[in-house]
């Protein structure tokens, strides 16, 4: 039977037959047809529709929130449970309760992450300033809509924004809120989507509101000079940079410095802190300040503790007598993230489009939405007071001969004729004689009649006012500047954050280095470091050590010196010897995987100064490898610690040596022979985790044991050992060349 021919664009691939007799076709698709189709879709949406604000200054999830809370009647209403908000918000936003919640707590007085909260709530909802102190269950909480919420949503009803429908069409959602404020400036917002991102910082209700009013009058005013900083929540310290603050002011980017502020308590001899920077927590500067009292970086603190309570955040610092809290303090700034950097970058939604805008251009782009917004409402009055206007003057002829129109209805037979009776009574349209004819018998009298001629004036008069100023960008300008004084007399308040300008700032006595002097260095075969001064060699020069244990290496060196600590995990340990107490040479010393925190198990394999980076390392490896590596690999411009991949976990490494000059090295194989070369032959690698190249000839069942500089070795007929290329299997050693004066490393 003759095969069918495939059809043209089919994939050759065979199908597969499922479980269940069904078969599916492998189809081939370019990956940027998929990314378009799939992957784009997605990004755009979590950048329009959820993770960007707008210019009112909210993301989606906080507009919705707020919305249903206003159509819950809880601006003016009495506080409810925050399930049923959250219950209610649903409609409007699907992504789940938590995250509703969570919405929430963020806007909420009692979390205190906003300078105007827009939630006034009732119970716990944590602290902003604490990583563990969690809110309750909504089911526990209480929360209704603060009053400033009062000016988000004025006149949301008089069609002055945007609505739509929401995720399943059954009810409609304001696109934006009509703030009468530029809250983008005043709410602190945070938010992270797809390949971008939004980090913008709080600004002084009264200063933005002022900044606003002068941007009205002269677009080119220093608005530098009326908002002066950024503010927090969380009170603390600016460190005023004009030039920083200018590029955010500029541009939108840029990044500000806050600390922490403190107070010094002689009585008790304590350190309290109240107010920290707005990026970090009270429990992320403990755990800091302990782990560098447990390193022995800061030795001037008996106890730090959280003395948090109603009244407010406060850290307790106990300190040791005789300690100078100002000094203390400024090592603690740069050390912990008692100071620390808020990174700005004021990414806004504008029209559907992500722009990442200056302060005048934020205030430009508000300033012409809330424009519209005004004349929007103006024209909604115009059209309400038309339709009024509209009425009242088909009741005004009618008023002009009641009796006539009393005669009209009462001769009508049927009650579907009386409007058109009327209607052609009078020559007045439908909607007019509807009205008329709804009008009470007892509002037939002359105070009426009088009442409703000079409403008709009123009105005329009103409607003439409001398209003046629709058509007037000056009056509306004018109305703009009326409502930002009023929120800013009625919801301003003093700054929480202080600003500190660079000379105070300088003031700060940073962490004073270390006095260097001489020091003997020692390690011994289980990993103990000694640090001992030539004072205290010159006493007793005998060491002490555990149970067979012994030096491995011993080297003079200054207080300052940087170390490199290689273990057998392929990591290096960066370490100060003046981040170790002197140590008599009749102690133990300090046990090195402890101090520096290393992984169980984790062993010591050498220690080498660091030097100023110049020299390099040579590593041996139990194939018979060797690379060599400049010690420069592991300088890094960050205070790290730890390095990984410090070395190729290719082979056991057996044996590394510091190479600040060239020397001749002597290399061991398990078979008993020896090759002897320069370390010159070997060039150095760029990458810490090379595996070298081949420096020894092995046999089968024997490997690479050692590797020791020549010069400490019993070898005295070199010219045997000597080799000119690499790989060499090297000689035989000889019973005189075999007694070593100095073990290896390892």
């Amino acid at each position: 039977m003759p095969r069918k021919k495939k059809p043209e664009g089919e994939t050759s691939k065979k199908p597969v037959t499922g479980i269940i007799g069904l078969q599916a076709r492998v189809l081939e698709q370019p990956i940027t047809d998929t990314l378009e189709a799939n992957y784009m879709p997605y990004a755009m949406s979590v950048i329009v529709s959820r993770a960007i604000p707008e210019i009112d200054g909210f993301k989606p999830s906080q507009r919705k929130l707020l919305y249903t809370m206003y159509k819950m009647n809880l601006l003016t209403g009495a506080r409810t449970k925050s399930a049923n908000i959250v219950g209610q918000t649903m409609r409007l936003n699907p992504h789940g309760d938590s995250a509703i919640y969570e919405t929430m707590v963020r806007m909420s007085k009692g979390y205190e992450a906003l300078l105007i909260p827009f939630v006034d709530s009732k119970g716990s909802f944590g602290k902003v300033y604490s990583r563990d102190m969690a809110y309750a269950a909504s089911r526990y909480t209480e929360a209704k809509l603060s009053p400033v919420c009062s000016e988000l949503l004025r006149d949301i009803d008089k069609d002055t924004v945007d609505f739509q429908d929401n995720y399943d069409g059954s009810v409609k959602e304001p696109v934006l809120l009509p703030t009468t404020y530029p809250n983008v400036l005043v709410s602190a917002n945070t938010g992270i989507a797809v390949g971008m991102a939004s980090q913008i910082c709080g600004f002084n209700l009264v200063e933005v509101c002022e900044a606003a009013c002068e941007y009205i009058k002269d677009p080119d005013c220093d608005l530098m000079s009326i908002l002066k900083a950024p503010d927090f929540p969380t009170g603390a310290e600016l460190i005023y940079d004009r030039d920083q603050l200018k590029a955010i002011y500029e541009t939108g980017r840029g990044s500000i410095k806050l600390r922490a502020k403190w107070r010094f308590d002689s009585k008790n001899n304590l350190i309290e802190i109240y107010e920290i920077p707005y990026t970090t927590t009270a429990e992320a500067i403990i755990d800091k300040v302990a782990e560098l009292i447990k390193l022995g970086k800061v030795r001037e603190i008996n106890d730090m503790r959280d003395e948090t309570d109603l009244s407010g955040l406060k850290l307790a610092i106990e300190l040791k007598r005789g300690t100078d809290p100002e000094k203390l303090m400024g090592k603690l700034m740069k050390m912990t993230p008692l100071m620390d950097t808020f990174s700005c970058n004021f990414n806004i939604l504008i029209a559907g489009m992500p722009r990442v805008m200056g302060i005048a251009e934020i205030l430009e782009e508000w300033i012409a939405w809330r424009t519209e917004s005004i004349r929007r409402r103006v024209w909604f009055d115009i059209q309400k007071k038309s339709e009024k206007l509209h009425l009242l003057k088909g009741l005004e002829r009618i008023l002009m001969d009641i009796d006539k129109a009393i005669a009209i209805i009462r001769n009508t037979e049927s009650e579907a004729e009386v409007v058109p009776n009327l209607m052609i009574g009078f020559g007045i349209d439908e909607q007019q004689a509807e009205y008329v004819a709804e009008i009470k018998l007892r509002n037939i009298n002359r105070e009426y009649i009088l009442k409703r001629i000079d409403e008709v004036s009123r009105l005329e008069e009103e409607i003439a006012d409001l398209k003046d100023i629709a058509a007037s960008r000056a009056r509306v300008r004018r109305i703009i500047t009326d409502e930002l004084k009023s929120v800013a007399k009625k919801y301003g308040s003093p700054r929480k954050t202080d600003i500190i300008y660079d000379s105070a700032a300088s003031d700060i006595p940073l962490e004073e280095e270390p006095e260097d002097y001489p020091v003997t260095l020692l390690l011994t075969k289980q990993g103990y470091f000694k640090k001992m001064t030539q004072n205290s060699l010159r006493m007793n020069s005998e060491q002490k050590y555990k149970e067979d244990d012994g030096p491995r290496q011993i080297f003079e060196g200054k207080n300052r010196t940087e170390l490199l600590v290689f273990t057998d995990k392929c990591r290096v340990y960066k370490t100060r010897a003046s981040d170790h107490d002197d140590t008599k040479a009749s102690a133990l010393g300090s046990y090195l995987p402890s101090v520096l925190q290393m992984d169980e198990g984790e062993s010591v394999i050498c220690m080498y100064p660091a030097g100023e980076y110049k020299s390099s390392l040579i590593f041996f490896y139990e194939n018979g490898k060797a690379a060599r590596v400049p010690i420069s690999v592991y300088a890094t411009k960050t205070n790290r610690r730890k390095l990984t991949g410090a070395y190729s976990d290719k082979s056991p490494v057996r044996s590394i040596l510091l190479v600040e000059k060239e020397f001749e090295v002597a290399v061991y194989s398990t078979e008993g022979r020896v090759a002897v070369f320069s370390t010159a032959l070997l060039a150095p690698k760029a990458t810490r985790d090379s595996q070298g190249v081949f420096v020894m000839t092995l046999k089968a069942k024997f490997t690479l044991d050692r590797a020791v500089p020549l010069s400490d070795t019993s070898i005295t007929n070199y010219s045997r050992y000597r080799v000119r290329k690499l790989p060499a299997s090297g000689a035989m050693i000889k019973p005189e060349d075999s007694e070593m004066r100095q073990l290896s490393i390892l």
